[in-house]
């Protein structure tokens, strides 16, 4: 009996969500590209070292589909009718294999599972891609560990460690609220983690060229 006098109070609420749920108007969700491209695409050099690419993590939030709006104080509102096409941090690893393939860096970026050796291996964060209304930009941040992986089995050197980030200002510039476009926002991070990329694209450059002792 207590059980089913529960259950009888509980309709009301259930009717009344029920209710709210209904008459939520519709809103179709609008899904947006992730996917930089490099400016120029180099040939991979003859003799370049190959590059293994290991499964890009995604910093705290940084999972989510929906479009991040940093608001005032700090804090960052995630949009759940504006999202990207991809798990972010998806498509993040997809365009940093890409760029870096087309970098001129390396004779081939391969992913975990390939049957090709690689000598040098990338572990990388997505540590951040956010709008930025009030400050007029979008920016995008990344996390880097380059290893060295030697022939003879030895443990892995590391080569270098970088924090690359990127920037892109909105089309309507800054504004004095958090309200932005959702097409303006995805363009201006799209852009900025472009940016994030070709910094990434740099301090490898200065790493793999770099004499290794």
């Amino acid at each position: 009996m207590p059980f089913l006098r529960r259950a009888v109070l509980l309709l009301p609420a259930l009717a009344g969500a029920s209710c709210t749920a209904l008459n939520r108007p519709y809103r179709e969700v609008q899904r947006y590209a992730l996917a930089p491209e490099r400016p120029r695409r180099e040939p991979p050099p003859k003799r370049g070292p190959v590059l293994l690419l290991r499964s890009v993590r995604a910093a705290p939030g940084m999972d989510a589909r929906g479009l991040r709006i940093l608001g005032a104080g700090g804090q960052v509102d995630t949009e759940f009718y504006n999202e990207w096409a991809a798990p972010p941090v998806e498509a993040v690893e997809e365009a940093m294999r890409q760029w870096l393939a087309a970098s001129g860096l390396f004779a081939a970026v391969v992913s975990p599972g390939s049957r090709l050796r690689a000598g040098l291996v990338l572990e990388a964060e997505l540590l951040r891609l956010q709008a930025e209304p009030r400050n007029g930009l979008a920016r995008a941040g990344l996390a880097a560990l380059l290893l060295d992986e030697p022939r003879d089995g030895a443990q892995a050197r590391i080569l270098g460690q970088f924090t690359p980030e990127g920037t892109a200002p909105l089309a309507g510039g800054a504004r004095r609220d958090d309200k932005v476009p959702a097409g303006e926002a995805a363009a201006a991070m799209r852009e900025a983690l472009a940016a994030a990329l070709a910094a990434l694209e740099r301090d490898l450059r200065g790493a793999v060229r770099a004499p290794r002792r």
